[in-house]
């Protein structure tokens, strides 16, 4: 059995803003989510009203509901009215209106959707978890439509449950056939002291039931991101994750679950200390540290931009049982750009400039016997 993680940095469409400097991505993203948290409040009073106006404005929303980098849904009634005398808003509360602000996309590089079908093609494993998909529609189509185009073989089975990312941020799982998907439980609703979600995405569980009967549980993952500058919210997110990440393991484990796989995006390096409830607390062994572990062409372990050591954020992480079955384990890169001069690794004949990367990320793989 071969399974491996992807992070695909959405399949056919991407937040626009995303395509901008950074420090313009951030302010938009920034400025949708107090918007929409101004919205959920039961009194828009009037310090809420300018707020909401200034917001408006500066997402370029004053005399559209189509902004440059961000739609505003107003599905039943409205919140806002415009005209000669600007932008007001109307509704008096929540409980007046529905709607939210959301971030425009647009599709993705047509090359670089290619190239994510190659690389999926050609690492062509058995149970693939997919990082960052739309939704289980989109990657049902991706897997039908665009691994066929590149000559590659759908997946018999896909799923993805919604999280808690409203940019189509998912964390799904692809198999093939006799890898069959039986039970499966959600943790979006897991919240925090605050009552806040704790993931970012979801930290789904999957029971994968193999040609031989036996049941693995693989919990693909995509932990709070570094975008915008890694701060202390972040890190207390990330570690948060982390630790429940490992109850959600360990009581598989203490129910008899001896073949559980935890893998995808964690967003922090190995001595990072929120990963360190995942790397350095449990009997989790990290695929990387398996004596079979090829790098490929370059000898760095980074799993994102050019592959340095102080890169590698992406994990598959086994339970001892699967770990002493490894037969064979490494990264592949052939996506991903590989610099200028000397290039570090061998690229698609495709990707002739950074645009047409399948992704940042590199596919971290296992064979398991």
């Amino acid at each position: 059995m071969r399974i491996a993680s992807f992070n695909v940095e959405n399949l056919f469409d991407r937040a626009k803003a995303f395509n901008q400097p950074e420090a313009t991505a951030r302010k938009v993203l920034a400025d949708i989510a107090e918007l929409n948290g101004l919205f959920e409040h039961s009194n828009y009073s009037l310090a809420r009203k300018r707020r909401m106006i200034e917001l408006l404005t500066q997402l370029g929303l004053t005399k559209s509901d189509r902004g440059p980098f961000a739609l505003l849904r107003q599905i039943r009634e409205r919140v806002v009215k415009r005209g000669q005398n600007g932008v007001q808003i109307v509704a008096r509360g929540r409980d007046d209106w529905v709607g939210w602000v959301e971030a425009r996309t647009e599709p993705v590089d047509e090359i670089s959707i290619d190239n994510t079908g190659r690389v999926i093609r050609d690492v062509n494993a058995d149970v693939l978890a997919v990082i960052e998909a739309e939704d289980r529609v989109a990657l049902k189509m991706f897997s039908d439509h665009v691994l066929k185009r590149v000559n590659g073989v759908p997946y018999d089975f896909v799923m993805v449950i919604d999280g808690n990312d409203d940019r189509g941020i998912d964390v799904g799982l692809m198999t093939r056939a006799g890898f069959t998907i039986g039970d499966m439980r959600s943790h979006i609703n897991d919240l925090n002291d605050q009552g806040s979600p704790i993931f970012s995405r979801d930290c789904p569980e999957y029971a994968i039931t193999t040609p031989t009967s036996e049941r693995i549980w693989v919990l693909p993952n995509h932990f709070k991101s570094k975008f915008g500058g890694d701060n202390a919210s972040s890190r207390a997110r990330r570690t948060a994750q982390a630790t429940r990440t490992v109850e959600i393991y360990q009581q598989l484990r203490a129910s008899g679950e001896d073949l559980v796989v935890v893998l995808g995006d964690f967003n922090d390096t190995p001595a990072s200390a929120p990963l360190a409830p995942l790397l350095t607390a449990t009997d989790l062994q990290d695929v990387s540290d398996h004596p079979m572990f090829d790098s490929g062409e370059f000898a760095g372990v980074g799993t994102f931009g050019l592959g340095n050591d102080n890169q590698k954020i992406d994990y598959l992480l086994l339970s001892p049982a699967l770990f002493t079955r490894v037969t064979a384990a490494g990264l592949f890169r052939k996506g991903a750009w590989p610099g200028v001069q000397p290039k570090r690794w061998t690229v698609y004949e495709e990707l002739t400039h950074p645009v047409h990367v399948a992704s940042d990320h590199h596919v971290i793989w296992a064979d398991i016997g």
